[in-house]
């Protein structure tokens, strides 16, 4: 078998998702992807760079192509390339799997469960001010079932212009979601990167009496991973960090220096199914949970519940309750379903997801300005949302 081709597409339903399809003599084609929320244009350029090495190769010399790509990547560790890598491998492992008749989570050495849990992210996104979280957080639990909420409810604040005012503010957010849903509900606070060490320290024993299950990415992702090791030593609070790390080698100091107690690496940056698989059980050995970030599209979503149900260490996986109606626009077959609150294995071989090519051009590429992040957010006139 040798690889024929490379293609990708852009498919935009809310963000933009960048998918990849690698075809090979035999008829046998894996999907991969590459999504990055802001950079899906360069990561391209990189997987048709990347692809030129892969044509007339044996697809399932997965390990061989990993850390031949790997090696030859001058400028690394880069984002762009282990995006691209990532997108690839993810559509070798694809190949190996229908090529064999299996689903991949057999290749890498079996499951270790077949459902895994899930919490809930995106249902805040149209949320203006507290009352809309309080409104969207009260919805999400009630009428989809969530028992695990993230959100982020610091937006529009930045490193270095977070006031007292705007700290109060988010503490008030968090309080108010607490009592609006309940103790028996999990709450993940996730920072964006947005505090300083101490400001980081603070927060933390600010919130304990709200007992969030974690407090994700709390300093800037190019930090000392000193600091971070600061802020995890200074609370009981679990420490998540990860989607913006890639690699094995940029995990090690992580897990060395006790800088986090879980990590969410994400497939489509930190080296694809390959390095995902190596990155859990590095941080297993560590005692350090596993939680993969998902905020993509299916094919990203496929990718980490196949490698998820062979991590003894993985602990809950993200859910966008946004994404599976578009699923249900571009997907041949449909999306393993949210059942109580747990989403079971696919069963078909591969990774179990096959597009509609010609569905895929239905929402076509949009630049995704991600100033929103650090921007204060505009009330619409008229009211808050849900009002």
């Amino acid at each position: 078998m040798k690889v024929t081709g490379v293609k990708t597409y852009i498919y935009r339903p809310t963000w933009n998702w960048l998918l990849v399809k690698v075809e090979t003599d035999e008829g046998i084609y894996g999907w991969g992807e590459g999504t990055t929320q802001a950079h899906e244009k360069d990561v391209e350029a990189c997987i048709h760079n990347l692809g030129e090495y892969l044509v007339g190769k044996d697809p399932r010399d997965i390990e061989r192509h990993w850390s031949t790509m790997f090696r030859n990547a001058y400028w690394r560790p880069s984002f762009i390339i282990t995006s691209a890598m990532s997108a690839l491998d993810i559509a070798l492992w694809d190949i190996l799997g229908k090529s064999l008749g299996v689903p991949v989570y057999r290749l890498l050495g079996g499951p270790v469960r077949d459902r895994m849990s899930v919490y809930h992210n995106g249902w805040w996104f149209p949320a203006r001010t507290t009352d809309d979280y309080i409104w969207l957080a009260e919805r999400e639990v009630k009428e989809r079932g969530a028992r695990a909420l993230k959100w982020d409810p610091f937006w529009g604040c930045d490193v270095f212009t977070s006031t007292e005012d705007d700290i109060r503010k988010v503490l008030d957010n968090v309080a108010q979601v607490r009592k609006a849903v309940g103790d028996d509900v999990q709450l993940m606070i996730d920072c964006h990167s947005r505090l300083t060490t101490k400001g980081a320290i603070r927060f933390a024993h600010a919130m304990r009496e709200y007992n969030p299950a974690w407090f994700e990415e709390p300093l800037p992702t190019d930090a000392a991973v000193e600091d971070l090791a600061a802020v995890n030593a200074a609370t009981d609070i679990v420490i998540l960090t990860g989607e913006r790390v890639v690699t094995r080698w940029c995990f090690r100091d992580y897990f060395e220096k006790r800088a986090c107690d879980a990590i969410n690496p994400d497939p489509c940056h930190a080296g694809g199914i390959s390095e995902m698989k190596k990155i859990g059980e590095m941080a297993h050995a560590y005692y350090v949970g596993f939680s993969p970030h998902s905020a993509g599209g299916p094919v990203m979503a496929a990718a980490n519940l196949h490698v998820e149900a062979c991590a003894p260490n993985f602990t809950i996986h993200e859910f966008f309750a946004v994404d599976p109606p578009f699923y249900k626009e571009i997907l041949k077959e449909p999306f393993p379903a949210l059942v109580d609150e747990c989403i079971e294995l696919p069963s078909g071989p591969g990774l179990g997801v096959d597009f509609d090519e010609d569905a895929l051009s239905g929402r076509p590429y949009r630049y995704h300005d991600l100033s929103s992040f650090w921007d204060t957010p505009q009330v619409p006139a008229g009211g808050e949302f849900g009002t």
